[in-house]
């Protein structure tokens, strides 16, 4: 059986329905998922792991609050990861933390 496993990135005007593809392997089953905010962020870790999902991989868009608020809401039903980035250079070089913690 395959590791269901997410990866969330931060990005502006996305639609996580539609910005949202999985790659399947014999080992991983890999679904990349663009969001807008933390808290849409929240709203689907908390459905990807209904769907069986089990790791959860952050972007280095995600600071220190965000990958808090996902692993609060996802509690032990997934273990999650970040890949981490002070100042991400796709977000004009801030922290989430600094634009989506508010």
């Amino acid at each position: 059986m395959a590791l269901k496993a997410a990866f969330l990135f931060v990005a502006p005007s996305v639609d996580p329905a539609v910005h949202r593809q999985t790659v399947v392997t014999p080992q991983v089953e890999l679904t990349v998922v663009a969001v807008n905010d933390y808290a849409q962020a929240v709203e689907v870790c908390r459905q990807l792991v209904e769907e069986g999902i089990v790791a959860i991989e952050l972007c280095g868009g995600f600071g220190h609050v965000g990958a808090a608020r996902i692993a609060e809401a996802v509690g032990d039903r997934a273990a999650v990861g970040v890949v981490r980035f002070d100042n991400h250079p796709g977000l004009e070089f801030k922290s989430g933390d600094a634009l989506f913690a508010g």
